[in-house]
């Protein structure tokens, strides 16, 4: 079990990066759709948030391989608490009354106004996504006794994408007339497979920074005597 006061170099660092990067997917990313042609698959049209999400999926790899579930579960719920203030601050923001002179509300809303229930969509989701990839993770770390982290990192992105895709169209969308029920399960496997993409292109770095960490941290944690709980912070 790991000593509740041990002091790592990087954990802090790892943590702020993580939290970064989720508060930019829910602010700059939810705004925009791109469209990109692809060879064999014509033109692709995604949401741009799909670039932060798979980077924190890498973190929330990096901080289970090395540091353990209990450590990467602390980061998730720091991850959890930023998009939570973040979404209520930009409803808040979005609320108040612009003054008679300033022209931009309309395009400000459009940014930053996420509705409600796509927010909450966007929590329930994340919560629930990263805490199936860690615990995946740790469980196959021992499975795999520390070899092959590729498998690992991939396996574990899969379930956790899955799970956050399954519940965010879902609960985001349907019946509410923004995407056409019939096209969600199409929107959500474009997204799933893009995701999973990234995660896999980004490998090579996920195993650079990993083995960085342990060789800095002296710390190469497996979950044999976890509680697995995600309600708890104890270390």
């Amino acid at each position: 079990m790991t000593t509740p006061h041990r002091q790592y170099r990087y954990y802090e660092f790892v943590m702020a990066a993580f939290v970064t990067v989720l508060v930019c997917s829910n602010l700059i990313g939810p705004a925009k759709i791109a469209q990109v042609n692809l060879p064999l698959f014509g033109a692709v049209s995604f949401g741009a948030g799909i670039l932060f999400f798979p980077i924190s999926y890498v973190f929330g790899d990096i901080l289970t391989e090395v540091y353990g579930y209990a450590r990467s579960r602390r980061v998730i719920w720091a991850g959890f608490g930023g998009l939570a203030f973040a979404s209520f601050m930009a409803w808040v923001v979005v609320a108040l009354p612009p003054a008679p002179f300033w022209q931009n509300q309309a395009a400000y809303e459009i940014a930053f106004g996420s509705a409600p229930r796509i927010a909450l969509a966007s929590l329930v989701a994340f919560v629930c996504g990263e805490f199936v990839n860690s615990y995946v993770l740790a469980k196959m770390k021992i499975w795999t006794s520390g070899r092959w982290l590729w498998t690992r990192t991939i396996g574990s992105t899969i379930f956790g994408e899955g799970v956050d895709s399954l519940l965010f169209y879902p609960l985001a969308f349907y019946g509410g007339g923004l995407i056409a029920d019939e096209r969600l399960p199409a929107v959500m496997l474009v997204q799933f497979l893009g995701k999973v993409g990234i995660e896999i292109l980004f490998t090579p770095v996920t195993y650079k920074l990993v083995a960085a960490l342990k060789r800095a941290e002296h710390e190469d944690y497996y979950d044999r005597h976890t509680d697995f709980n995600p309600f708890t912070l104890k270390t």
